[in-house]
């Protein structure tokens, strides 16, 4: 077991230090524990590396702006470990690392298992508001609804131990790094890229997941090339804890041939760096186009990425669907969002502040509702709103401040009040 700096990742190793190396990854909420029931047979045949993420079971807060960051501080840790190659069983949060690493760093991935994972969790909008409610109300909201969204109800019924388990995982963790891990998750989009995964994976799901379920497990097995689909009955989103003997089996047989064809590349501590880099993340796509140096990009892609990302997609959808309208949305859009918004000077904390009072001062209630939302997405707190009415009920008059703190406390009640 070990603790590390910021740039790698709590581990735990288990099994024969001449054995293949397989890698096991954790949902969002969980520990290395989730693989517990599996560590006794997969030892047989495998030196098993666990690891938690940031702020997770202890683990030091360090928060991960992106998956393609968790996947560079894994790659670092086993670096560490002087393990080049190996397989990988990742689940949900941790499925979509492996994905990451699949695209970025093929030449490090032997085998792929993608446990309760998707191309794409959800949209934007879900995983930011559940960043809101985290920074408003703590853990404890996601605690309580823990068991309903990762174990079937007669599992959780007959298993009051585990699901107590399950919710103290939650509740350890740091809000910082649960919130950073939305974040994460909000911009994770891999489904045009599934055609370049060349190595072969295991698409397991529980069948009543109701989280990542067999419909998102399908559109993996349909993108990627050699894989396989495993939909585990009597299981929902923690399939690894609800149906411990079958996942162990279907995981065990996933990679055995790579075991039984390993010479000894999966598992030899110091052995030379494989020479192929790790790709960027912002490479993932298509190569751009080359520019002249004195030519700057379209401000409009940018500024409708960030628009979305600031104020959601339910939003930007219906301000883009008028077509009277077309012409403003497509200026507002590539000044306002792609030129200032966009602009290094100021964090998004920061710019949502100006905003608010700017919109207090002019008594723009409608555009104030949208911008509060924001606000509370981009990191701003009930109590900093809070500050933020004082403060223009001097500078902007209290009448102005009177009527903008009714949006304000609505829009807080709305978007704060757990589900």
């Amino acid at each position: 077991m070990s603790e590390n700096p910021t740039n790698t990742l709590q581990y735990r190793i288990d099994g024969r230090d001449d054995a293949p190396v397989l890698v096991l990854g954790p949902s969002l909420g969980t520990t290395w524990h989730m693989w517990d029931r599996q560590i006794p047979e997969l030892t047989r045949s495998w030196r098993v590396v666990r690891f938690d993420l940031p702020g997770h079971g202890g683990a030091p807060a360090h928060p991960a702006s992106s998956v393609a960051e968790l996947g560079d501080r894994l790659l670092d840790t086993l670096d560490e470990l002087g393990i080049q190659r190996f397989g990988y069983a990742g689940c949900a949060l941790a499925g979509a690392i492996g994905l990451d690493l699949a695209l970025r760093a093929p030449h490090r991935v032997a085998s792929l298992a993608l446990v309760s994972t998707s191309p794409r969790f959800g949209t934007p909008d879900e995983f930011r508001q559940r960043g809101v409610i985290v920074r408003t109300n703590g853990l404890e909201p996601m605690a309580r609804t823990a068991p309903e969204q990762w174990f079937t109800p007669a599992f959780a019924g007959a298993q009051p131990a585990i699901v107590d388990w399950a919710v103290q995982m939650v509740r350890t963790t740091d809000p910082g790094c649960y919130i950073a891990a939305c974040e994460a998750l909000a911009v994770f989009d891999v489904r045009d890229a599934l055609e370049r995964i060349g190595v072969p994976a295991l698409v397991l799901v529980g069948a009543d997941d109701r989280v990542t379920g067999p419909a998102e497990a399908r559109t993996l097995v349909a993108g990627i090339a050699d894989a396989r689909l495993a939909v585990v009955p009597g299981a929902s989103h923690l399939a690894p804890v609800e149906q411990p003997a079958a996942v162990t089996e279907l995981l065990t047989g996933h990679f055995a041939p790579l075991a039984q064809e390993s010479t000894g590349s999966l598992a030899v501590p110091g052995m030379p760096p494989v020479s192929a880099p790790v790709v960027p993340a912002g490479e993932l796509g298509p190569a751009a186009p080359a520019e002249d140096e004195d030519t700057r990009p379209d401000p409009y892609e940018s500024g409708l990425k960030l628009r979305r990302e600031v104020l959601g997609d339910a939003h930007v959808d219906e301000a883009l669907a008028d077509p009277f309208g077309a012409d403003f949305q497509h200026l507002l859009t590539r000044f306002a969002w792609g030129e200032v918004w966009s602009r290094e000077g100021l964090d998004r904390r920061t710019r949502s502040a100006v905003t608010l009072a700017a919109l207090i001062s002019g008594g723009h209630h409608e555009a104030l509702a949208d911008h509060t939302r924001a606000a509370l997405r981009n990191g701003l707190t009930p109590d900093e709103l809070r500050e933020i009415l004082l403060q223009t009920a001097v500078y902007c008059g209290l009448p102005a401040a009177e009527s903008a703190l009714r949006v304000v406390r609505r829009v807080i009640e709305e978007d704060t009040t757990p589900r």
